[in-house]
């Protein structure tokens, strides 16, 4: 019967405890040049407690962008920002990964090179807005349509990023396949309407993710890549009609990865996933969205999962799992801060002993 407090190999890594940090958005790059401030590097040794801490999703190119002050991975100098934050982590006894992720349709020109339009695997417009830092708020725009050749030169971007990543020092890398972008576009019925190879069937809109996965494990090593997926969520205006068909292909043909583990969170309101894919899944499986302490103790006790992802309880408790173990207080997030710049609501929350002494 394990618990949160128990040790937990990823591939070659093993992790002191099975607290996993959520990759979470803070918006606190360089807007111009997607490079990590040094600040961040604090943020996230603050943290290095957890099992393993996964990082905000990081654009794998620059068409890549879609959200202000998002810092990418393939640069030399974004490269170099990353260091000091792994070394920091390092240095603090930590295990890091680092989310990688093409946002699809969900950009605008605004953040693209020339004011670009967004690229998809269909020109469907996505319902809803994004927010500018010089404009304020606008709509989404309808994307073009990705070719066989733009689909090839993504594939190998998520794997130039993973090497990018294993140069910067991360353990690891998790490859964002959920929330609405790409990858999730890709596996839609709403937003992929192609009539290629891509295009109709549940393994052919499977095969963007499939390729993009053998690209980055060759790329660095099975053992040292994540998926994340979110089934059944309509975050970004994603519909899978025949999701529970889908993700069971998907996790049951990923068996033949060895991974270093399988990230299931999704914001699906009308089912719990875990059930129904934990059991399909071969290897490590982390659970998210929506977790507390009871909840999670509760779901590694019946093997329901190997570890529990958490974000927002992280993102305001550097020392989360020192207040597990003591049962104490947790501090409260700062929702209007989430996205803010600078290290206000970042990089200030106390920790136990500085919070007493306050």
């Amino acid at each position: 019967m394990a618990t949160l407090f128990d040790s937990l190999t990823i591939g070659k890594l093993e992790l002191e405890n099975r607290m996993i940090m959520a990759p979470l958005t803070r918006s606190r790059a360089n807007d111009d040049d997607g490079v990590q401030p040094e600040f961040v590097a604090e943020y996230y040794s603050q943290r290095a407690s957890g099992g393993l801490l996964i990082t905000e999703a990081t654009n794998v190119s620059a068409m890549a962008k879609g959200y202000v002050r998002t810092p990418g991975i393939y640069t030399p100098e974004q490269i170099e920002s990353w260091r000091r934050v792994t070394e920091a982590v390092h240095g603090n006894g930590g295990k890091i990964f680092t989310q990688i992720f093409h946002t699809g349709r969900i950009a605008l020109p605004d953040f693209l090179p020339e004011n670009q339009l967004p690229v998809a695997p269909s020109a469907v417009k996505a319902a809803g807005q994004n927010y500018t830092d010089t404009e304020g708020v606008k709509d989404f725009v309808v994307p073009r349509e990705l070719t066989i050749d733009e689909i090839k030169a993504t594939v190998n971007d998520f794997a130039a990023a993973a090497q990018n990543a294993i140069e910067a020092g991360f353990d690891g890398v998790e490859i964002h396949g959920a929330n609405g972008y790409l990858i999730q576009q890709f596996l839609s019925t709403n937003v992929n309407l192609r009539t290629d190879v891509y295009g109709g069937s549940l393994e052919n809109r499977a095969r963007f993710l499939f390729e993009v996965v053998e690209a980055v494990t060759e790329a660095i090593g099975a053992e040292r890549t994540g998926l994340r997926l979110s089934p059944g969520g309509e975050f970004n205006d994603i519909k899978e009609d025949n999701a529970e068909e889908l993700y069971a292909y998907v996790v049951e043909r990923l068996n033949v990865y060895p991974l270093a583990y399988l990230h299931i969170g999704t914001f699906d309101q009308n089912r719990d996933w875990h059930p129904v894919l934990r059991p399909i899944w071969k290897g490590v499986y982390f659970a998210g969205v929506g977790f507390d302490k009871q909840r999670g103790e509760s779901v590694l006790a019946a093997n329901g999962a190997d570890a529990i992802v958490y974000g927002k309880l992280f993102l305001a408790n550097p020392d989360l799992p020192e207040r597990f173990r003591l049962n104490a207080s947790l501090n409260v997030p700062d929702e209007t801060t989430f996205y803010t710049p600078g290290e206000k609501g970042y990089s200030d929350y106390p920790e136990l002993s500085k919070a007493a002494t306050a």
